[in-house]
């Protein structure tokens, strides 16, 4: 009995982040990666939960791939930096770096926290301009590290994104102070709250 239990509970975890995914209007191989359901499965299930109208919407083709996009200057530039701050602050991704994490970070219970951390952002955010696809490609961007990682000011640690490979350290987003190559986490702590420094969108 226990064991049936078990697998109900974790088709009913899995299904309830299916529907989550699909209301964010996720891709169906990136509902796939996260969820281990068949696109069969995924097709049929947004066939009988999402009603014409709902303003939900299906979008095809390939799921965003360029970092640059979360290197911009301005707005958009402004919310990945924010963004990447609520995925440290819900635990998707790790306080270190962790390059096997990449492998590891699509499941049940990370695709939880990841949708739990989008909605946050979304919530915090004046105009949210990053949409749930590309939240995706930055958790996976960054828990990967190998094209884009974060770079804590030794300043006055606040959150940057940076480029793996740069010609020079650019200068911080919050001070304005030159980045130096730091440790994923200063001194291995933090003398303030991650909250206390997340990087605010502009608002207009």
């Amino acid at each position: 009995m226990r064991l049936t239990d078990d697998r109900y509970r974790r088709d009913r975890m899995r299904l309830e982040l299916a529907m989550r995914l699909i209301r964010h209007e996720a891709r169906t191989q990136t509902i796939r990666r996260w969820t281990g359901l068949s696109d069969d499965r995924i097709r049929k299930l947004f066939r009988s939960y999402i009603r014409p109208g709902s303003g939900v919407r299906r979008h095809r083709g390939k799921s965003p791939q360029q970092v640059g996009y979360f290197l911009r200057a301005g707005s958009t530039g402004a919310d990945a930096h924010a963004l990447a701050s609520v995925l440290l602050l819900f635990g998707v991704l790790p306080a270190k770096p962790d390059p096997s994490l990449a492998r590891r970070l699509p499941s049940i219970p990370r695709g939880r926290l990841l949708c739990d951390a989008y909605e946050a952002y979304r919530r915090v955010s004046p105009k949210p301009r990053i949409d749930f696809e590309h939240a995706v490609f930055l958790a996976l961007a960054l828990a990967a590290s190998d094209e884009i990682r974060i770079q804590w000011c030794p300043h006055c640690e606040a959150l940057n994104l940076v480029e793996c490979v740069v010609l020079q350290e650019g200068d911080c987003r919050a001070c304005g102070e030159p980045l130096y190559n730091k440790p994923a986490v200063p001194n291995g702590r933090r003398t303030t709250p991650v909250a206390a420094r997340i990087p605010s969108a502009p608002q207009h």
